[in-house]
Formats: structure tokens, sequence, C-alpha cells
């Protein structure tokens, strides 16, 4: 057994679980996290980025990169899953449901639908994972909250997983990340969000405009197709279709800025 950073490592393992499976969210942390469990010699056994069909294309672009990048380097290839398979997007959804994503009107529960649980689901069908919780084990689940971030590590474990932090335990923050996907020699990636997510800032918006504006697009069409009674739009105090009519220097006013509650940024 050896020590590296204070995580007790054997045989490129956890040494108290079996299993490590990684959520990758295609951003800058959990690609850098995953650069380090390289360059650290600690074994992946499962990769899951989960897909709730709104990514911007260069999500999708970066995901198959950086596959091919950890299949070279003896880790497994990152697995896409959807909620439910085949079902209709989370922009599908909305539409038509005549609605916008849970977190405009304050909730989270878009991401868990659509990110935690067909993660959770397709390892309760794993059989690697069955076996060890028939074993009475836990599944070690790894998430790419950055030091910088440590107020989002919560939850130590439950029923099925003990879930770890690495980039905390490793002190490592966003800077830190991003040099270590330049250290690798990736190209950097950008940030990993639907494209209609309501945490996005504005400058995020007006940048939805300019480099894909059929996204932008969309993104006004499902605000306009909304039954909204209580806010104004996916901007929550303002809608994105008012905030994109205006001059860039005209301050439609902030609303309160919160995390989407998706693995990363």
């Amino acid at each position: 057994m050896r020590k590296k950073n204070n995580l007790c490592v054997q045989d490129g393992r956890y040494e108290m679980n079996k299993l490590n499976v990684v959520s990758y969210g295609g951003g800058v942390n959990s690609t850098a996290m995953l650069i380090e469990a390289v360059s650290r010699g600690i074994q992946i056994d499962l990769i899951l980025f989960a897909d709730t069909g709104g990514e911007k294309p260069h999500t999708y672009y970066y995901i198959k990169l950086f596959s091919k990048w950890l299949v070279k380097n003896k880790m497994p290839e990152i697995i896409t899953i959807t909620k439910g398979g085949i079902q209709e997007t989370l922009e599908e959804n909305c539409l038509r449901c005549n609605m916008l994503p849970s977190l405009a009107y304050g909730f989270k529960s878009c991401s868990h639908k659509y990110k935690i649980q067909p993660q959770n689901k397709y390892c309760n069908n794993w059989l690697p994972a069955k076996e060890l919780w028939k074993e009475g084990g836990k599944v070690t689940k790894f998430i790419g909250y950055d030091a910088d971030e440590h107020h989002r590590a919560k939850i130590p474990e439950d029923k099925k997983y003990v879930y770890k932090y690495p980039l905390v335990e490793w002190d490592i923050g966003r800077d830190d990340c991003v040099q270590i996907i330049k250290d690798a020699g990736l190209p950097p990636c950008g940030k990993s969000a639907c494209f209609f997510c309501p945490a996005s800032r504005e400058s995020e918006v007006r940048q939805l405009k300019e480099i894909y504006p059929e996204l932008a697009e969309r993104a006004i069409a499902m605000e306009r197709n909304a039954n909204l009674k209580t806010i104004k739009g996916l901007g929550r105090r303002y809608s994105w279709e008012d905030l994109l009519s205006q001059e860039e220097m005209f301050d439609i006013g902030n609303s309160p800025e919160i995390a989407c509650g998706c693995y990363d940024g």
C-alpha cells in the first residue's frame, strides 16, 4: 500500500472500496480530475457522462476527443447515457410541458432527473457494482468539485456509494485544473452546461448568441412557449429574449446567482 496526498491507495484502487466510478461533467474540473487520476496511478473502473440533450457542440466534441485520450492512457472510455435511454431530452420535455428548466423556478430537479438518476440507474444494472453491493461493499464515486468550491463537497456516503471529491482532497483549484489540462497536451475545454441553463450569466447568454445563434433562438423559443406566472424567463427576473434585444451596456438587472447542481462547470 502507498499513500499519495493523504489518499491511501492499494494496487491502484482506494483501499476500502473495490470499484471507482467517475461522474464526468464534460468540463474543466472533471477533465483535470481524470488526468490527475492517470498521473497518480488511480484505477478508474467506469466513467459516465449523463447527457441532457442540451449540451453545447464544443462539449460533445471534447467528450469524444478526451475519451480517446483516456483509452490511450489505459483508462475506460467515456460512456454517454441519457434519461430513459431514448426518452425525450430536457429541452423537449420543457417544450411539451410549456415550462422552463426547474432551476428557473428555484428548484434543481432537472439535474437530478437528467444527470444523477441516469447514472444511478446505469450503475444499478452494472454487474460489477451489483456484485460488490451483494458482498456488502460500496462503490466509490468521484465528483469533480475543485478546491475553490469545497463547500459543495457535502455528502460523504449513502447506502450504496462513498463520495470522493479528489480535487478538494488534493487542494487543486480551478486555475490548477486549467493548467493540468494544458500540461497534458490537451486543448482547453469550454464550460459544460445546457445551452438554456438558467444559471448562465448575462455575459454567457450574450456569448451563446454570438457563437451559437441557433441555440440562442431555441432558448428564446423555449421562453416564448412556457406558461410563465412567477418568473419572467430563463433569467428568472428577466427573459433572455429581452436581454439579447438590448445593447450590451444596458443593465437589465441580475438575478441572484445560483448553481445548477450539475457536477461540473
